[in-house]
C-alpha cells in the first residue's frame, strides 16, 4: 500500500544516473517550499536500498538507469509491497514513447513527467505524488489519449509468431522453416502484419511491434 504522506515536507529519494543531472535537480529541489531531498541513488539497486533504509514519501525516478535494472522494474519493485507502506513513484525522464510511459505506468508510477517541464510544475507533482494523485506531463497525457482512443491491432496467434521471428532478424525462409509453413505462406501473412499496423518494411513492423508491446 502507499504511504501515508505524513504533515511537513514531502521526503524525496532521487534516482537518476547521471551525476550532473542528479546535482542540477539537488540544486533545482533545495528551493522548492515543503520538499526534502533525503537521498540520491545513481542505480536502480541502489534506489531500492535506500528506499527501505530512508523511507521516503516519493521516488523521483529516471528511466534509463545504465547497467543493471531499469527505471521501470525499481520502480515495479518499489510498488509491489501491496500489504507494507511503499513510496509513490514520480517518473522524471526524457523518453516520451508509448512502450515507455505503458512500462512505467503498469510497474506502478503514480506520474510521469518529461525533463522539459518547468520548475513549478516539477515541484507540483511531487506534491501531488506525495498524495498519490496522478500529474502527467501533456505530450504524455496526449499519447495516452490517443492510445485510449486507438485500440491496439489485433494480430492473429502465427501473425505474432511471424512478428516474434522478424524481431530476431530471420529471413523468410528461416521464419518458414522454424515455424514449419511455406514461404509463401509467410509472405502472406507478412502482407497481413504490414497492412494491421500501417507499415511498409520489416524494420517498421518491429518498430511499431515494440513500441504498442505487440511482442511476447
Amino acid at each position: 500500500m502507499p504511504r501515508t504522506n505524513p504533515p511537513g515536507p514531502v521526503r524525496l529519494l532521487l534516482c537518476d544516473d547521471h551525476a550532473v543531472i542528479r546535482a542540477g535537480l539537488l540544486a533545482l529541489l533545495d528551493s522548492a517550499p515543503g520538499i526534502e531531498v533525503v537521498g540520491e541513488a545513481g542505480t536502480g539497486e541502489e534506489a531500492l536500498a535506500l528506499a527501505a533504509r530512508l523511507a521516503p514519501d516519493v521516488v523521483l525516478m529516471d528511466l534509463q538507469l545504465g547497467t543493471g535494472i531499469d527505471g521501470a522494474e525499481t520502480t515495479r519493485r518499489l510498488t509491489s509491497t501491496p500489504d507494507a507502506p511503499h513510496p509513490h513513484v514520480l517518473v522524471l525522464t526524457t523518453y516520451d514513447t508509448d512502450a515507455d510511459i505503458t512500462r512505467a505506468i503498469e510497474a506502478g508510477a503514480t506520474g510521469y513527467l518529461l525533463k522539459a517541464e518547468r520548475p513549478e510544475e516539477l515541484f507540483a507533482a511531487i506534491h501531488a505524488a506525495a498524495q498519490g494523485r496522478t500529474t502527467l506531463s501533456a505530450p504524455v497525457a496526449s499519447r495516452v489519449m490517443a492510445n485510449l482512443r486507438t485500440p491496439r491491432p489485433t494480430l492473429t496467434a502465427r501473425e505474432r509468431d511471424i512478428l516474434a521471428q522478424l524481431a530476431h532478424g530471420l529471413g523468410n525462409r528461416d521464419i518458414a522453416k522454424a515455424l514449419f509453413i511455406s514461404e509463401a505462406t509467410v509472405k502472406t501473412h507478412l502482407g497481413r502484419i504490414y497492412d494491421k499496423l500501417g507499415v511498409d518494411t520489416r524494420a517498421g513492423a518491429v518498430a511499431v511491434a515494440k513500441e504498442q508491446r505487440l511482442l511476447p
